[in-house]
């Protein structure tokens, strides 16, 4: 058989392979995968955390949803999923084999911030304040399965470092990744930019309150502030994380609250990263127990929903939808389209 005759033969065994992969791209078949593997490493997670069974099990959880979550966000964000899915896959391997406190700690920092990332990119458009609700619930917990499997590759960290840093990358991969979605810098318009400039003001500030307290604030203003820490830790059980409570969850909700009215609201869902991230980093403090990192990720979120409520609000008062009316005639008419949260949004 000549050459050719072996090309033109091989041609229909070939697209049919192709169009093999493709129905199955096309079915729910991936998600399922997915959604299956991220449980079965949630388990051993947990089962390493309580602790139950062999060693092995935290490090084999943490590169199950370590490679879980990097392919979902890149097939969630239109990129190569299984091009960073297998790395990594691979990046986690080797962090497991080599045992050095370097690439444990920077896989673990990779871990949150993908976690943090992939905790916005998630959510939904939400045309009532209810929906608002739901979306950070699921951006926050999908940051929560994110935390274990950082903790899980056992890191040598600075708590301080470690936060800061998981923060800092969260928020710069959520800013270039908005920039598309949002429609670049134009796309703002004129309350978008107040909008941002707003949240990049709270960020700063709650960035460094602490420090510029500890330096320049009195003496007598900094035991004030940590009596009324001390005091909700031993009456409430924690404290709620004012970076999560009065930036993180305000900006989430309020964005998916925005993205069912205006693309903009992307750029506002960008600050998401201030809950999704503390929360992808609270189990890195060993001497915060599990019980108070839990309280305050609730109480952050519950204070939080109250300030976006009020935020969303403002904003419908601002817009001309005052009344209950008005505003269910908003909700209904709030249907910017946006592809589903299985879906690639680019």
């Amino acid at each position: 058989m000549s050459r050719h005759a072996t090309r033109a033969a091989a041609r229909p065994a070939f697209s049919g392979v192709r169009r093999w992969i493709a129905r199955i791209a096309a079915s729910r078949l991936p998600l399922a995968v997915w959604a299956l593997l991220v449980v079965a490493g949630t388990a051993l997670l947990v089962c390493a955390m309580v602790p139950v069974g062999p060693d092995w099990l935290g490090i084999t959880g943490s590169v199950t949803v370590g490679s879980a979550y990097a392919w979902a966000l890149a097939a969630r964000t239109g990129g190569r999923p299984v091009i960073f899915g297998t790395l990594a896959l691979g990046l986690g391997l080797l962090a497991a084999w080599a045992e050095q406190d370097v690439l444990s700690s920077g896989t673990a920092v990779l871990m949150t911030a993908v976690a943090a990332v992939l905790g916005v990119m998630a959510t939904v458009p939400a045309k009532s304040f209810l929906v608002s609700i739901r979306e950070c619930l699921v951006g926050m917990g999908l940051a929560a399965v994110g935390a274990m499997a950082a903790i899980g590759f056992e890191p040598s960290i600075d708590v301080t470092r470690f936060e800061y840093l998981g923060l800092g990358l969260s928020l710069v991969g959520a800013e270039i990744l908005v920039f598309r979605l949002g429609a670049g810098l134009h796309g703002l318009g004129r309350r978008g930019v107040a909008v941002v400039a707003v949240g990049a003001a709270l960020l700063l500030a709650t960035l460094l309150y602490a420090e510029l307290l500890r330096r320049y604030g009195s003496t007598g203003l900094v035991d004030w502030l940590l009596a009324r820490v001390e005091w909700s830790r031993d009456h409430l059980g924690a404290f709620p994380r004012p970076i999560v409570a009065v930036l993180g969850v305000p900006a989430l909700a309020y964005g998916c609250h925005m993205r069912a009215r205006r693309r903009q609201g992307w750029w506002v869902c960008a600050f998401g990263v201030a809950a999704t991230s503390p929360v992808a980093t609270s189990l890195g403090n060993p001497a915060v127990e599990l019980s108070e990192v839990v309280l305050s990720a609730v109480y952050g979120l519950v204070v939080g929903l109250v300030l976006a409520f009020v935020v969303i609000r403002l904003d419908l008062l601002l817009t001309g939808n005052a009344g209950r009316r008005r505003r269910v005639a908003e909700q209904e008419a709030a249907v910017r389209p946006e592809p589903g949260r299985t879906a690639a949004l680019l």
